[in-house]
C-alpha cells in the first residue's frame, strides 16, 4: 500500500535539509534502496540529490547528465545518482551493469526513470517535485517497506 506525503519546502537551504534527513534515514535500512526524482527540467531533482550525497561526506558532486550514472563511494554507502534524461535506449542501462547496483548497501537515486522504463528496478519511494515561484512542492510516494521505513523515520 503506497503512502503518500506532501510537504513544501521554500528555500534551497530546505531542499538540502530534507535531502540530509532522508540520506541520516537511508543509514538505517541493510536492504537496497531505489529512490525516484521525478519532475520538469529545473525543478530541483539534482539539487535534492546533491543534498542527499553531500549528507555523507562527497563534497564535489557532479550532475549525471552527459554521463548517465555518478557513483559516489565510501566506507559508509555506495550512492549511484541517473539521469536517464539523455537515455536514447533504456539497453544502454543493461550494458553499464545497473543491476549490479541493486545488492544491499546500494543507494540509486534516478531521474527521469521513465526513460528507463522495463530496465530500471521498481521505485521503493518516488519523490515527485513541482516548482511554484518561491517554494517546492514535494509529493513523496512509497511502494514499499522500504520506502515506507524512510519515511516514517523522517523528522519533518
Amino acid at each position: 500500500m503506497a503512502i503518500i506525503l506532501k510537504l513544501t519546502l521554500h528555500s534551497e537551504s530546505e531542499t538540502y535539509d530534507f535531502a540530509h534527513q532522508l540520506a541520516r534515514c537511508a543509514q538505517l535500512v541493510d536492504n537496497s534502496i531505489v529512490i525516484y526524482l521525478e519532475g520538469d527540467l529545473g525543478v530541483g531533482k539534482t539539487t535534492l540529490a546533491r543534498g542527499f550525497i553531500q549528507f555523507y561526506g562527497f563534497k564535489r558532486v557532479k550532475s549525471p547528465t552527459y554521463s548517465l550514472v555518478e557513483s559516489y563511494v565510501n566506507d559508509k554507502v555506495n550512492i549511484h545518482h541517473f539521469d536517464c534524461y539523455r537515455l536514447s535506449d533504456a539497453q544502454e542501462l543493461e550494458y553499464i551493469g545497473i543491476r549490479e547496483y541493486l545488492t544491499p548497501g546500494h543507494i540509486q537515486l534516478i531521474e527521469w526513470a521513465d526513460l528507463g522504463k522495463g530496465i530500471i528496478a521498481s521505485a521503493d519511494m518516488m519523490i515527485k517535485i513541482t516548482d511554484d515561484f518561491d517554494k517546492r512542492e514535494l509529493e513523496i510516494i512509497t511502494y514499499t517497506q522500504v520506502g515506507k521505513k524512510l519515511l516514517t523515520c523522517i523528522n519533518l
